[in-house]
């Protein structure tokens, strides 16, 4: 990974929520890079703790802290954790989410079939679970809303701080079989607008980034067969794209660093960047 540019981040401390990911990841290094205190919070520790020992080994400072996103005790605790080796969060970045099967449809579109339907390997909209549902949108929002609570009561106190949401091509345009999914990250991009506003006299600027396609460990097996060709919905979603290819992790850093930049965003907030390679601009025609 090569950070495209450098912004000041000395002494700043940054929290980055599932920052065990493949994208987070990559956010994590980069702010690392940029001279910040990184602390990578992960449902899964010894995933945080790879990224941190990745970040040490680049001679940056990082540390691996156990949180669970939908858990207010697990965050206070994360939260004490990184103020006690690092200071108060300056800069969050909230990457936590991700989707589930039970809040999937097994087609993109419904059909006569689907009203008679008793093959349990068929999901229709249906046989959506609610409680499978429930769940993608808490990850999603209140993974979101929470730590968000927890973490920016410093910079709210201190006057100044940056929060930065992952939200998803799928707030611009639902996509089809995933509504649990779609729906939870435009919730995400309509309360990164919400709390723009709201904290606005606090001094914290607040956006978010939408990514399009990129191959994670979560749709891999969505996006490419087992010999490592592409899936009808890939080809599907790249003729859809104008720059015809999924993104890579370190497509996302140019916009993050300049959102986490005082000096190069000082004057933005409440916006939702997509970086999709023209998916939300293409019409399809």
């Amino acid at each position: 990974m090569s950070t495209p540019f450098k912004i000041d981040l000395a002494g700043k401390v940054a929290v980055v929520t599932g920052g065990g990911g493949i994208l987070c990841s990559v956010m994590a290094e980069a702010l690392a890079d940029c001279g910040a205190k990184v602390a990578i919070l992960d449902l899964r520790k010894e995933a945080a703790d790879q990224v941190a020992a990745a970040i040490k080994a680049k001679g940056g400072v990082a540390m691996g802290v156990a949180c669970n996103v939908l858990e207010r005790a697990s965050i206070e605790a994360a939260e004490k954790e990184v103020r006690t080796a690092y200071g108060a969060c300056d800069i969050l970045i909230n990457g936590a989410g991700g989707n589930n099967p039970k809040g999937t449809t097994s087609n993109e579109q419904m059909s006569k079939a689907d009203l008679t339907n008793t093959d349990p390997n068929v999901k229709t909209f249906f046989d959506l679970d609610p409680k499978g549902i429930e769940f993608v949108f808490n990850l999603n929002f209140l993974g979101t809303l929470l730590p968000t609570q927890v973490f920016s009561r410093a910079m709210a106190e201190n006057g100044k701080g940056v929060i930065i949401n992952i939200s998803s091509m799928n707030a611009f345009k639902p996509l089809t079989k995933i509504p649990a999914y779609s729906a939870a990250k435009a919730a995400v991009s309509n309360f990164t607008q919400w709390l723009a506003v709201h904290l606005a006299p606090m001094g914290i600027r607040v956006n978010a980034i939408a990514p399009g396609f990129f191959l994670t460990d979560q749709n891999r097996s969505l996006l490419t067969t087992p010999d490592g060709g592409l899936t009808p919905r890939s080809h599907k979603i790249l003729s859809h794209t104008p720059m015809a290819k999924f993104g890579e992790p370190a497509d996302l850093l140019g916009a993050l660093l300049w959102l986490t930049s005082d000096k190069a965003a000082g004057f933005v907030t409440g916006a939702v960047i997509p970086i999709d390679g023209g998916f939300s601009a293409y019409s399809g025609v």
